[in-house]
């Protein structure tokens, strides 16, 4: 029986960064200028640097989970195990698709490429 493995995407990760990036600087931004700082200009600055570091310190773990459809179930990350039957809803936020079971779980599938053919492969499996 063959796998269909949905790995983590480097460009949908750093584009995902990259609007986070802006929301943080235009948040820090706004918020210096709401306080009456005269520095409002850092918070362009910290925003950009606060999600660059995230982005350093949690990619090599982001971008090595690999989730993937074995048999009759979903598996992920940290021995993550879902029955494609108990699979209630599968929707796309941005890149990530996300999975309800029946039982109210949520899981994300992170940074993926193609998110709609993510949620496309694992429909026709529960199929």
């Amino acid at each position: 029986m063959s796998m269909t493995h949905f790995p983590a995407d480097r460009a949908a990760y750093i584009r995902a960064h990259l609007w986070l990036a802006l929301a943080a600087m235009a948040a820090a931004t706004l918020i210096l200028w709401l306080i009456g700082n005269p520095y409002v200009w850092t918070g362009l600055v910290a925003g950009a640097g606060a999600i660059a570091l995230r982005g350093f310190y949690l990619a090599s773990e982001e971008l090595a989970a690999v989730w993937a459809i074995e048999g009759h179930d979903l598996t992920g990350p940290g021995g993550q195990r879902i029955p494609l039957a108990r699979i209630e809803t599968v929707r796309t936020i941005g890149s990530f698709v996300q999975v309800i079971t029946r039982d109210g779980h949520k899981y994300l599938i992170k940074y993926q490429a193609d998110p709609q053919a993510t949620v496309t492969a694992i429909e026709r499996a529960r199929a």
